[in-house]
């Protein structure tokens, strides 16, 4: 399993966003200089987040992008599922790529467990995060993922 580029680049984008609160909104090339982004793939991620609520444009010539709401009212878990997915959904067994019709385990999968088991625990910690949790810096959201985690 992996996390997307998708996934890790919209993430940032928020956060980016998220932490020019009170400064001039932020622009496709702004965004896309500070992180290192071609202009037509930010184009692409904030286009997503803002068809999905979390960003607003804004017009005109200093107009660009804001959040649509306050970064604490942003759940991590819903923007990693818009932005790719689960990392294991019910329909991971319908795409079975092997060469029979369905999967020879398709009635009784040991490892379907496994991977339902890990999204779940995924899930219980990303619902618990949100942007505002990550605007810090590393050091101290990873004291405080560790908090949630009690460890």
């Amino acid at each position: 399993m992996k996390i997307t580029a998708q996934e890790e680049y919209g993430l940032r984008i928020l956060l980016h966003i998220a932490r020019r609160e009170n400064k001039e909104d932020a622009t496709i090339p702004i965004i896309s200089e500070a992180e290192g982004l071609s202009a037509a793939y930010v184009a692409k991620l904030t286009r997503t987040l803002r068809l999905a609520g979390y960003l607003k444009s804004t017009p005109g010539n200093k107009g660009g992008y804001i959040l649509a709401r306050p970064a604490a009212e942003i759940n991590i878990n819903q923007v990693m599922k818009i932005l790719g997915g689960s990392l294991y959904s019910k329909k991971f067994c319908e795409n079975y790529p092997g060469t029979l019709k369905l999967c020879t385990n398709s009635v009784d999968c040991s490892v379907r467990s496994l991977w339902q088991m890990i999204q779940f625990t995924v899930d219980q910690l990303l619902d618990k995060v949100t942007l505002q949790d990550l605007m810090s810096s590393e050091e101290t959201t990873g004291q405080l993922l560790n908090k949630m985690i009690g460890i």
